[in-house]
């Protein structure tokens, strides 16, 4: 069966899509920052028979970064899922979660940075080999549609909007570099979801989420490479 890797996989719809894979049968590397208080998580791993592995990894950490790669060696990975992100410290529902022009909080613009396209990139570099060596060779960043300039109406995000653009612009640089090694690179906007970030007044629940993604996923090719998915199967501009 493949071999799927997500990172933050103990959560919203990175959990999710990893219970659809595992209903598959798919071999999964599961990783997220503290696996060990991840109960849910552990439950299902330990109920996969040896299928799921568990793996402690913090994106804006470059040792746990080496470390992964350290224990996956040149285990071929056929699908490659960035989920961890990171919003801010607020949520939309609470004051300040939509991130006004004049209030930027600069740490937090810079965290969001190392997580949301820093982390990925490192991520991707380091196992870059593990995804060529595989057979569907596919590289999924989860961006979001704040991320489009062609498709901003609305403005405000100046921490979070900013970090996932610069995420869409290494996703089509990868694609245009790795498509002669035959990986297929998409970014993906997963939608407004009633998760942690999105808040319980979001457009869509996480189970229809992953379950979109997962329909999506299971036919991307890499005539697919570059392209600026959505968990309908639609396209969203640059």
């Amino acid at each position: 069966m493949p071999t799927l890797l997500i990172t933050g996989a103990n959560r919203g719809i990175g959990f999710s899509l990893l219970n659809h894979y595992n209903n598959d049968g798919w071999t999964i590397h599961a990783c997220c920052r503290n696996p060990g208080s991840a109960a849910e998580l552990k439950a299902v791993a330990d109920a996969a028979d040896a299928r799921i592995t568990l793996h402690q990894l913090d994106v804006e950490d470059i040792g746990t970064i080496a470390s992964l790669k350290a224990e996956l060696g040149d285990t071929p990975i056929d699908m490659l899922i960035n989920m961890a992100g990171y919003l801010g410290e607020k949520a939309l529902v609470d004051p300040g979660g939509l991130q006004h022009f004049g209030e930027t909080d600069y740490d937090i613009m810079e965290k969001a940075y190392r997580i949301n396209c820093m982390g990925p990139l490192r991520i991707c570099e380091a196992l870059v080999d593990n995804v060529a060596t595989s057979h569907k060779k596919i590289i999924i960043n989860v961006s979001s549609i704040v991320g489009s300039i062609g498709d901003d109406n609305f403005g405000n995000f100046y921490m979070y909007r900013p970090s996932k653009a610069a995420l869409n612009a290494i996703t089509h640089a990868m694609a245009i570099n790795l498509k002669e090694r035959g990986i297929t690179v998409i970014p993906f906007h997963p939608g407004f979801t009633r998760s942690d970030m999105g808040g319980p007044t979001a457009d869509i629940e996480v189970a229809e989420s992953s379950a979109g993604i997962k329909a999506v996923l299971d036919h991307v090719t890499i005539s697919d490479t570059g392209r600026y998915l959505t968990w309908e199967g639609g396209e969203l501009p640059w």
